[in-house]
């Protein structure tokens, strides 16, 4: 650890230098800086960089080893696990980094590391172009994709980082570096669900896929009704298109306009069809569940980008998520995710979410570290709630949907849902034989372990 001296020399040398503003505990400021969205997470780093450019971030990381001090990285700010913040840790901000430049004629687009989903989703929009996104427009790109990339059009266009073409870190030692399937592609490869712990993404380029048109079914139904809704939506998505994707979920009705004013605040059960194509094609599909007896429904196209606002989960909430992928989901399956369903703690934000996989996750490169590829559902159990006095009932409820579903599991986890529940979680976050090459990779890249405030490969 660096003398007081050193240290307040070093901050004031960062502040000079830094194009970006400069937060110590003391500065007004600080408390705002380092809010992030899961109010769970309450961490004191002891300086906040909120970098401009890739030459603030590399005089961040160097302050950083100058001192011997450990290094969070916050793009979106958005992981549940509060990997953006570490307690005595310096803070590389990227958030004024949200450049995002589309080349419709590639089909490819270069994102800045602190842009976030509706940055992507809106520069992509006037082409009539996309790449699988996060399921919220608050998300941040750069830890959306590295951890894997789950969203709306992964049956269409596969994961995230199926799409990922070439990704410019800052690794451990301040060095600048470039990672794609020529240069560095051990590295490249890491990338593809090893999240943060090679260094600082400061620029992601994906691939981009048609998408002229984008339409969704949103059905709400009362609670007694969920087990046929949940079969139905099952059947339509075997018998569907890879374009269309979705999910059921239980959930508290919102104060929205699509929720009819005598079901707020009760509980109900939705299923949402979104559909990468045209709302004639989508009516088709949706059919068996427009059939069935629901309080409302709103079926439509709708921009890609204004979808990916829809379920934005406001910041400063509390929030406890996990999942387990599944084998299937037999009729047996459905009674006990039902089961768990109707006792989704009401009224709060918590979601109890079954999503299809299927399509091109499963036919993607299987090389990649994400081995839930194959599993063709998902649970996501989703706690979000306001009041500490609801922290034991609503952590509970989400440790048991992963009880429940334990007979169904494969084993496999996407990272980016979970909070830290442990080394062999991460690991099954990975898959065995991909954790031990990841920890070479890590050894390579961070052999200190500076990028450990996340879902952490230890270097081998």
């Amino acid at each position: 650890m660096a003398s007081p001296s050193k240290a307040g020399a070093a901050l004031a040398a960062l502040r000079e230098e830094l194009s970006g503003d400069v937060f110590a505990p003391d500065d007004p400021g600080y408390d705002e800086a380092r809010t992030v969205f899961n109010a769970m997470v309450d961490r004191r780093p002891a300086v906040i960089a909120q970098c401009v450019d890739e030459a603030d971030v590399v005089r961040t990381v160097r302050f950083a080893r100058d001192l011997d001090l450990r290094v969070a990285v916050r793009g979106g700010g958005h992981s549940v696990a509060g990997s953006a913040l570490g307690d005595g840790a310096v803070v590389a901000d990227l958030r004024h980094m949200r450049t995002v430049a589309v080349d419709p004629e590639a089909r490819t687009v270069r994102i800045a590391g602190g842009a976030t989903m509706s940055d992507l989703d809106r520069a992509c929009a006037p082409f009539s172009l996309a790449t699988t996104g996060g399921r919220a427009s608050t998300t941040g790109v750069g830890g959306f994709v590295l951890g894997g990339g789950s969203g709306w059009l992964d049956r269409s266009f596969g994961l995230a980082v199926d799409n990922l073409l070439g990704v410019d870190l800052v690794t451990a030692d301040g060095t600048r570096t470039h990672a794609d399937a020529d240069d560095n592609p051990e590295l490249f490869w890491a990338l593809h669900g090893g999240g943060g712990n090679f260094g600082v993404a400061t620029a992601l380029t994906l691939g981009l896929h048609d998408l002229p048109d984008f339409s969704i079914a949103l059905l709400l139904y009362q609670p007694d009704f969920g087990r046929e809704v949940t079969r139905t939506y099952r059947e339509v998505i075997a018998a569907g298109p890879d374009e269309a994707s979705g999910m059921v979920v239980y959930f508290t009705g919102p104060p929205a306009e699509f929720v009819p004013p005598h079901l707020v605040g009760t509980l109900l059960v939705g299923a949402l069809l979104t559909y990468a194509g045209s709302e004639a094609d989508l009516r088709k599909v949706a059919e068996p569940m427009l059939a069935l007896p629901h309080e409302a429904a709103v079926v439509g196209a709708m921009p890609y980008a204004e979808v990916q606002c829809m379920l934005d989960d406001p910041p400063g909430m509390r929030n406890y998520w996990s999942a387990e992928y599944l084998t299937g989901v037999p009729d047996e399956f459905v009674d006990v995710y039902c089961a768990r369903g109707e006792s989704v703690p009401v009224p709060t934000g918590t979601m109890h979410a079954l999503f299809p996989q299927g399509g091109a996750i499963a036919a993607g490169p299987h090389d990649y570290p994400v081995p839930y590829r194959d599993a063709p559902w998902g649970v996501h159990p989703f706690g979000l709630w306001e009041d500490p006095a609801d922290d034991e009932r609503c952590v509970a409820w989400v440790r048991d949907v992963r009880s429940d579903t334990r007979p169904w599991s494969t084993g496999d986890v996407y990272l980016n849902f979970i909070g830290d529940e442990g080394t062999d979680r991460v690991v099954a976050g990975l898959g065995a034989q991909n954790a031990r090459r990841l920890a070479d990779v890590k050894r390579h890249y961070d052999p200190d372990n500076v990028f450990r405030f996340n879902h952490n490969i230890k270097p081998a």
